[in-house]
């Protein structure tokens, strides 16, 4: 059932405690981080890369795709990625969950005109037409949207602003922020069956460049 908070704070409160303790997957952070699109664009002396064309970045359990990423290398061998989409498409990242044993796999999906991903900080950052959504055993569960989302994999806690401060023009939202509160995992989840996001550019026709396949790429 869709309501309108009253209030961010509620908003986000509610979403807060349907997520529970769990957190990003803790082996995802060790992971190499492996890029695939149709052109790079690389500054070796700002460590600076610039992926073009339905691009897909994973790393351990983590995806993001979009039309251009953008790679900063930093010296602590940490990165900065920011995924952008085109034409009124959004960018598309996920990233599994660790749960408790014996329950179901979590999942958590978003979608943005503009997605950054700090590898160091463990946070991304989702601007204009945003979404953020929970899926549980593989069906939906929850799901919060505004103009700008802030989520700490690290913690599971997030902020939400109903209008994105730095959006272009064209994905500028109504400045209202929307939850949908699903059923909590310990009491047995009964969402819709997620269906593929039309945002996240298909991996077929790509150039592989010094990367490894992962399954993720298929979902």
């Amino acid at each position: 059932m869709r309501q309108n908070f009253p209030t961010l704070a509620l908003c986000a409160a509610v979403f807060a405690l349907c997520l529970g303790s769990a957190h990003a997957l803790e082996s995802d952070r060790d992971q190499p981080m492996n890029i695939e699109a149709n052109t790079m664009r690389h500054d070796d002396a700002k460590q600076v890369t610039v992926f073009s064309g339905a691009v897909v970045v994973t790393k351990g359990s983590m995806v993001l795709r979009g039309d251009t990423v953008t790679v900063e290398q930093r010296a602590d061998g940490s990165q900065f990625g920011v995924a952008q989409a085109e034409d009124g498409r959004r960018a598309f990242f996920s990233q599994e969950r660790d749960t408790a044993k014996g329950a179901p796999q979590e999942t958590m999906e978003a979608q943005a005109q503009r997605i950054e991903y700090d590898t160091k900080a463990d946070r991304v950052r989702l601007v204009g037409q945003t979404q953020l959504r929970r899926l549980v055993g593989g069906k939906f569960n929850d799901e919060i949207t505004g103009g700008e989302i802030i989520y700490y994999n690290a913690t599971g806690m997030f902020t939400v602003d109903g209008a994105a401060r730095q959006a272009p023009e064209s994905a500028k939202s109504s400045g209202r922020v929307r939850a949908v509160i699903g059923a909590n995992t310990t009491s047995g989840s009964k969402g819709a069956t997620a269906q593929p996001s039309s945002s996240a550019p298909s991996a077929a026709g790509r150039s592989s460049i010094e990367l490894k396949t992962s399954p993720d790429l298929d979902r």
